[in-house]
């Protein structure tokens, strides 16, 4: 997937500023695909350039003005034909991994508070995650909205978000108890 796809992807909600996608991303988007606000930037320009989407300025009283862009019908054909292509498998691929593999032959201590600062970050991901969900479901009960919500797939692509921190916060303590635990042993013979 090429970030093109994404950001046509968080467009299909409406017409952004690139500081409102930004924004956009950072809430939604970020739970399978991460970009940093220049590359969002970029990515639009590229996009308008060729047309996938249009961008339109707005003028602003006591601020600068603004662009919005919305995916045109030609980025909707190119997310169709992205939809309709063979997805590839993924991988992990995270430096903590490797931290985490030498730990018994350079030391834990950092690796432990390592993975103690992500357990924590995972949490606070796993809170905003919640009352996303929770927002998008308005009053109703989940599995009703997924048998009957209008708009399932960023819903969908939330539930897995929400998997992935739960799991990722619960191999970081594990991990990090286990390192600890392992630490003490070591220190006693």
């Amino acid at each position: 997937m090429a970030l093109r796809h994404a950001v046509l992807a968080a467009l299909l909600d409406g017409e952004y500023s690139g500081y409102q996608l930004a924004k956009a991303f950072d809430i939604s988007v970020a739970n399978f695909w991460h970009a940093l606000p220049q590359q969002l930037y970029a990515e639009l320009a590229k996009l308008e350039k060729e047309g996938l989407v249009a961008g339109r300025q707005v003028v602003q009283e006591t601020r600068p003005n603004k662009r919005l862009f919305r995916v045109t019908e030609a980025g909707r054909a190119e997310l169709e034909e992205f939809a309709a292509a063979a997805s590839k498998p993924t991988f992990i691929r995270d430096d903590l991994l490797v931290k985490v593999q030498t730990a018994d032959r350079i030391g834990t201590g950092p690796v432990i508070e390592q993975l103690e600062e992500r357990a924590s970050a995972a949490e606070a991901k796993i809170e905003l995650l919640d009352k996303l969900l929770r927002r998008m479901r308005g009053d109703t009960d989940e599995e009703q909205y997924l048998i009957r919500g209008e708009r399932i797939g960023g819903y969908l692509t939330c539930l897995r978000g929400l998997a992935f921190e739960q799991e990722h916060r619960d191999w970081c303590l594990r991990s990090a108890s286990i390192l600890r635990e392992r630490q003490t042993t070591h220190a006693e013979r």
